[in-house]
């Protein structure tokens, strides 16, 4: 039995349970709301979603779109969120292998899809988000690594936090208000996911970032989506070059050492 392809297929499905749960987060506590209570509702007529259809992308593609009581539209965004996390949750086994940080790493996945969507949407990285989110990602990613024997990895992965804290940090005040603290935050917490990985990792994290924002604030500003004036989020672009060093970190990071 492919053990690798399995865990894939139960993260997928774990990663659609938990992209239901993501679009209820990333639009509740922006709001201050409760993530619990009430039950999530119509948007258009309050009437609460029946359990049946509440079933991750599925529900969406068998109301063909709207709400079963007022036949208003359910935004696509909903089983976009929930496919993304899909995906995303399936990658890291097959990036990783079958592995006791493996947790550790779905848990990175949902807590980035959470907060890109809180930043694309509000230009906002929660607290309320981050905060525990950091805290369970240094105790999952703590006992994972006693478990797989990888100690000095977990201490590696404090350093590249730190390292990518401190670096986003400076950059901040020398922006002076230019550059959200927020963003300051989530690098810790990318750079204790990618630091465990390896110090090549969260380095190309952190250069691919901004690679990555410059390139996209250049396509925005061409196309005229976006003005000289208008404040881009630096967090999803900080997010996709996490993902590239967790994915194609090993390969990147070799190719980098050979040709330097």
């Amino acid at each position: 039995m492919d053990w690798t392809l399995l865990a894939a297929i139960l993260s997928a499905l774990l990663g659609l349970i938990a992209g239901s749960f993501i679009n209820v987060v990333a639009y509740r506590v922006p709001a201050g709301m409760s993530v619990v209570h009430p039950r999530s509702a119509c948007p258009h007529c309050a009437h609460e979603i029946r359990d049946r259809d509440n079933i991750p992308v599925l529900s969406w593609f068998l109301l063909r779109g709207r709400c079963r009581d007022c036949n208003e539209r359910i935004s696509v965004r909903y089983p976009i969120v929930e496919a993304s996390a899909a995906v995303l949750f399936a990658s890291m086994p097959l990036a990783l292998g079958v592995v006791w940080v493996l947790p550790a790493y779905l848990w990175f996945a949902g807590v980035t899809v959470t907060l890109t969507l809180t930043d694309l949407d509000h230009k906002l990285i929660p607290n309320r988000i981050l905060f525990p989110a950091t805290v369970v990602a240094l105790g999952l990613l703590g006992a994972g690594s006693l478990l797989d024997g990888e100690p000095w990895s977990f201490v590696r992965g404090l350093g590249g936090g730190a390292g990518y804290f401190g670096v986003l940090f400076v950059i901040a005040l020398l922006a002076r208000g230019g550059f959200g603290f927020g963003d300051v935050k989530l690098a810790f917490f990318l750079g204790l996911c990618t630091g465990y990985l390896g110090w090549g990792h969260v380095a190309l994290a952190g250069i691919g970032s901004f690679v990555i924002g410059g390139v996209l604030s250049l396509f925005l500003l061409l196309t005229r989506i976006r003005g000289r004036k208008d404040a881009i989020p630096f967090g999803p672009s900080m997010v996709a070059a996490a993902y590239v060093a967790v994915w194609w970190g090993d390969a990147i990071v070799d190719w980098w050492l050979r040709t330097g």
